[in-house]
């Protein structure tokens, strides 16, 4: 099943879970107009068929002691070739193992000249400057270039923080432009 074979109620139980995974069966049935045995039977019909990553929260990472997220962008010299995904995956698994780490996200992709990114956040500079050394270290990266993005957590002004209720919003709108394709 893919997402043009979810039924409408199916979306807007996602997008619910979206905007605040704590609420009971019961509050999220509410939410969508179902039944409580409803929202239980799709949750877990829709966990079972992976449609659900995790359910957590998104904290205040500033309240944490982190004064900088990073966007790091990776440019490799040959690009991301087969033997160079298992060492970076083999790395990753021992590297999260061992506990906390600072970056939260890497992922191959395309764009600005790049093949990858991370996310990351610090309690400083320093810390972010430790974390690059870090990504150098790595030869069979056979690294060309690192840029980086840095958002400061404590400027007063943020436009949009990190959250998912704009996408619930999205999910549910794609889900109804489907029905009319």
């Amino acid at each position: 099943m893919n997402k043009a074979e979810l039924k409408d109620v199916e979306l807007r139980l996602i997008a619910e879970l979206m905007k605040n995974c704590r609420r009971s069966d019961r509050e999220l049935a509410k939410a969508i107009g179902v039944s409580q045995p409803t929202v239980s039977r799709f949750l877990s019909k829709l966990k079972k068929m992976g449609y659900f990553q995790e359910f957590v929260l998104i904290p205040n990472f500033q309240k944490l002691g982190y004064k900088i997220m990073a966007l790091t962008f990776v440019k490799t010299k040959k690009g991301f070739k087969p033997e160079t995904v298992e060492k970076a995956l083999k790395i990753g698994e021992e590297i999260f193992q061992k506990g906390p780490f600072e970056m939260v996200m890497a992922e191959r992709g395309t764009g600005f000249g790049h093949d990858a990114v991370t996310i990351s956040y610090h309690q400083d500079y320093s810390s972010f400057r430790k974390f690059l050394e870090w990504i150098k270290q790595f030869d069979f990266l056979d690294l060309e270039n690192l840029d980086a993005f840095l958002i400061d957590l404590e400027d007063k002004v943020h436009y949009r923080s990190l959250t998912f209720q704009t996408m619930a919003k999205h999910v549910l709108k794609l889900g109804s432009k489907q029905k009319f394709e």
